[in-house]
């Protein structure tokens, strides 16, 4: 039996090193709320969201207060990917990452989803992304489209619309 089609990523959980940092750059440079900071209660963890959920990211330091990120070349997280709903609100992204100093490694455009990487302050991989209209994701053909277009993430500034759609 299949998994059903509604399963969605509900949350990602972190472990960081410093729980004041890494909400420095989840809160204040992308802008996620905090739904509980479980400090309160004697936990080194806070929760935060993007809206009323009650969470899409949780931090914590329960094995990992002072640790330092893996090293290149290991298994682990290769990113967490958050899903913006249009270009307008990616590219306001962008500006608020530049506006707290934080580097952005490269915007790629592959097909149907136009994508922007960075790291966190751990090292962890970190994609912002748009999809494009779901008959963009595919070929005359039918295939999936796979491309990876890199592109100067200031891009995103010039024009709120996508010039290969209407998003």
């Amino acid at each position: 039996m299949d998994i059903h089609p509604a399963v969605r990523v509900g949350h990602v959980h972190l472990r960081v090193a410093d729980l004041d940092r890494a909400l420095a750059f989840y809160r204040d440079a992308l802008g996620f709320g905090v739904s509980a900071d479980a400090r309160e209660h004697g936990l080194d963890m806070v929760l935060l969201a993007a809206g009323d959920y009650h969470h899409h990211l949780g931090l914590n330091t329960f094995e990992s207060a002072g640790a330092t990120p893996p090293p290149a070349g290991h298994t682990g997280l290769y990113h967490v990917a958050f899903l913006y709903p249009d270009r307008r609100e990616l590219a306001g992204a962008v500006r608020r990452l530049i506006e707290h100093d934080c580097p952005i490694d490269h915007a790629t455009d592959h097909g149907g989803t136009v994508s922007v990487y960075l790291s966190d302050p751990d090292g962890n991989g970190v994609e912002l992304y748009y999809d494009r209209p779901r008959a963009d994701w595919f070929d005359a053909a039918g295939r999936f489209v796979i491309q990876a277009e890199r592109f100067d993430p200031r891009e995103l500034l010039a024009s709120p619309i996508d010039p290969r759609s209407s998003s």
